[in-house]
């Protein structure tokens, strides 16, 4: 799930820095099953649903346009619970890009480009009782989820959208291309996704071509 709709940067233990998962929370055992040996990557996708939907009577709408709306543009993106996806988020570096893309909505794709300001921290819904997300298995000093902060850089000069970005998958598996394995078909149900600099750039290089 995307950040709230305030930023949590200031508030609280948050406010002094990130609380970074201890080596225990990163290894195995504590990890669950998904947690070995993703690929390192420089580039990112991250979902995020910009139509309204309940979740336990909680509204977990945020578009891109809730993230620009956050003060300095900047929230915590929180509420991440597979394994995999956390394996990513805590792989981030500060000062990499991610296309912000809209998920589980009438027309789904990349609608801009967002930045990691802030590293792998432990992701503060997982012990808040009142939170959609809240963890009751997750320790303090070893917290099973990671969060990362990220600031809004600028929309896309056009709205990307699944279909497109899909033609051009497939004609790549035909023929090569840098699509070919993007995750965005090939591990499709991860909410945080790794991207190549080639696939990351290429997508980018779509936003001033007119759509197939």
């Amino acid at each position: 799930m995307p950040p709230k709709k305030r930023a949590r940067v200031n508030e609280g233990a948050e406010a002094s820095g990130p609380r970074r998962p201890s080596a225990a929370g990163r290894s195995r055992s504590a990890a669950g099953p998904e947690s070995m040996g993703p690929p390192v990557c420089s580039r990112w996708l991250m979902k995020s649903e910009p139509e309204s939907r309940l979740k336990n009577g909680v509204d977990v709408k945020f578009g891109i346009e809730d993230l620009k709306a956050l003060p300095d543009q900047t929230g915590c993106w929180d509420g991440v619970r597979s394994y995999q996806a956390r394996n990513f988020i805590r792989q981030m570096k500060a000062g990499q890009l991610a296309f912000f893309y809209h998920s589980n909505c009438k027309e789904p794709g990349i609608a801009g480009i967002m930045e990691v300001v802030k590293e792998a921290y432990g992701d503060p819904t997982q012990f808040d009782r009142k939170d959609v997300n809240y963890d009751a298995s997750s320790r303090a000093d070893e917290p099973k989820w990671s969060a990362v902060d990220v600031r809004f850089r600028r929309m896309t000069r056009r709205f990307l959208p699944l279909s497109e970005l899909k033609r051009h998958h497939l004609q790549h598996r035909r023929d090569g291309g840098p699509l070919k394995d993007v995750a965005l078909f090939t591990r499709a149900r991860l909410s945080v996704q790794p991207l190549t600099s080639e696939e990351f750039d290429f997508i980018l290089s779509l936003e001033d071509k007119e759509p197939q």
